[in-house]
């Protein structure tokens, strides 16, 4: 199972682990996945909760002070709401294929990132937590 197919059921949580994944391998992702939603589970839990602890908890996946703004900056623009989700900031073209792939449920879609195109060709090898 990948991360995206872990968090399918939650679109916010899902695009908060694709802003995590951008440039990183999963294994650096997965031990922060489960930590990070159990402290912040909800978009207004994020924006009430300063850089530093968003920063803290996610270190583990490098980039860390970018990903922090990005994930503050992105729960509160969900929050206020979007036709699509490339509008949103931190979204770029993998975070919207994941999006239309494991929540909208389309396969049949153009990809360039080498997991994701593995995923739909039935070629991927599960990734362990």
């Amino acid at each position: 199972m990948i991360i995206q197919e872990y968090l399918k059921d939650n679109p916010f949580r899902m695009l908060i682990g694709c802003i995590l994944l951008n440039q990183t391998h999963h294994r650096q992702v997965w031990p922060i996945i489960d930590p990070f939603f159990k402290r912040f589970p909800t978009p207004e839990s994020i924006t009430e909760n300063d850089f530093e602890e968003i920063r803290d908890m996610i270190r583990g996946a490098g980039f860390y002070n970018r990903r922090s703004s990005s994930i503050i900056k992105f729960a509160k623009a969900w929050q206020s709401g979007f036709d699509d989700v490339s509008e949103l900031p931190g979204i770029g073209k993998y975070a919207k294929d994941s999006y239309e792939i494991f929540v909208n449920g389309n396969k049949n879609i153009d990809v360039t990132d080498k997991v994701l195109t593995r995923y739909l060709n039935g070629d991927l090898i599960d990734q362990e937590k």
